[in-house]
């Protein structure tokens, strides 16, 4: 479905919009309370010693954390963009850009998503949407990455999104080998991403034959874009169907722990969809979680006091990982991953009904 360049602009601008102002939320939860990570109560550490870093990309955080892919082509992305990269070089965390389709039929664009200047030596990722997979080669998508000096590429998968869309995609086939012939042309720097629904154990086995390294599930509790979709919609039947499936997906906790059963220690698993604090990353990163991401409360963050109020953001959520830490006696992220936890609640039927609870997840 081809859409003027007047669109898709207006578009961009839309989905910010309504990300900000609207209530645009899961009404369902991410399952992370369900996540008890137990207390210790001689935890035997120094605060100043905690190491939170952790290595992405071939490169080395300061903490597993990254602020993830949000939307792109508009003219505030630029602004954005480039005051969250710094913010992201402050902390040192990675930053994502959102969807550089754009670039494509604009390349003047390019200076839109090229922020390298302003996170110098940290983690800088692409980004693009599955579906364009099938309209260029994966040559091209190199370029795209090239263009801006990222380490990597995301690419996103936001079926539920598209069908509630008016200009959405609505054949997803071919999408598997696509990855798979750019998994191979980048030589594993791709980035396999949902955007708020969750990602499933079948497509967790698939992603995981055809060698995709690094996984970020983006479950469902944070930012549901069928609401998005709907609150943009001007067709009577997209709205309705937006309503209906406002709350689709997988529960973020749970997507996390079947990442982890399905990759072993092959994959690098990222945890997005409804983060907010450092116990959310925490609890995370116990669960099965290498990286933690988050998006809107940075948005939010940055719109509210711009990149002073969104730094303040993030060395919040920094201290209080850092605090989960000593409170579970927890020195580097590798102690974090092997900390003891107890499942309850929805999360744990969850996993019983696939049979996935170990002698260290009661």
């Amino acid at each position: 479905m081809t859409e003027n360049d007047a669109t898709i602009a207006r578009r961009k601008l839309e989905h910010l919009r309504i990300v900000a102002e609207e209530n645009v939320v899961h009404s369902g939860s991410t399952l992370l309370n369900d996540i008890h990570l137990l207390h210790r109560a001689l935890p035997e550490l120094d605060l100043e010693e905690i190491d939170s870093s952790t290595e992405f990309f071939g490169k080395r955080l300061r903490a597993p954390l990254m602020i993830t892919s949000m939307t792109g082509g508009a003219q505030i992305a630029r602004e954005m963009n480039r005051a969250l990269a710094q913010v992201a070089s402050q902390h040192g965390i990675a930053f994502a850009v959102g969807s550089q389709r754009v670039i494509f039929r604009h390349p003047e664009m390019e200076a839109d998503f090229a922020v390298r200047n302003w996170i110098p030596n940290g983690v800088l990722l692409g980004n693009i949407g599955a579906g364009e997979l099938l309209e260029y080669p994966p040559e091209r998508i190199r370029e795209l990455m090239n263009s801006i000096e990222a380490d990597g590429m995301c690419v996103h998968l936001n079926a539920a999104q598209e069908l509630v869309q008016a200009e959405g995609h609505r054949n997803f086939r071919g999408l598997l080998n696509a990855i798979a012939r750019l998994v191979d042309t980048l030589k594993g720097k791709v980035l396999v991403k949902e955007t708020g629904a969750g990602l499933d154990p079948h497509t967790f086995r698939k992603l995981s034959e055809i060698g995709v390294p690094y996984i970020d599930i983006s479950g469902a509790g944070g930012t549901s874009w069928t609401k998005v979709e709907m609150y943009r919609s001007t067709e009577a039947i997209l709205q309705e169907t937006g309503k209906v499936f406002a709350d689709w997906g997988i529960p973020t906790a749970f997507c996390i722990v079947a990442a982890r059963r399905i990759f072993g220690n092959k994959g690098c698993i990222i945890a997005s969809g409804g983060i907010t604090s450092g116990l959310d990353a925490a609890r995370a990163i116990a669960a099965g979680a290498d990286i933690a991401g988050f998006a809107r409360p940075a948005l939010l963050a940055y719109l509210n006091g711009g990149i002073e109020k969104a730094s303040e953001f993030v060395e919040a959520i920094i201290h209080s990982l850092k605090t989960a830490m000593i409170l579970t006696g927890a020195p580097d992220i590798k102690s974090l991953q092997a900390v003891p936890r107890v499942y309850t609640g929805e999360l744990r039927e969850w996993l019983l009904s696939f049979g996935w609870l170990g002698e260290k997840e009661l």
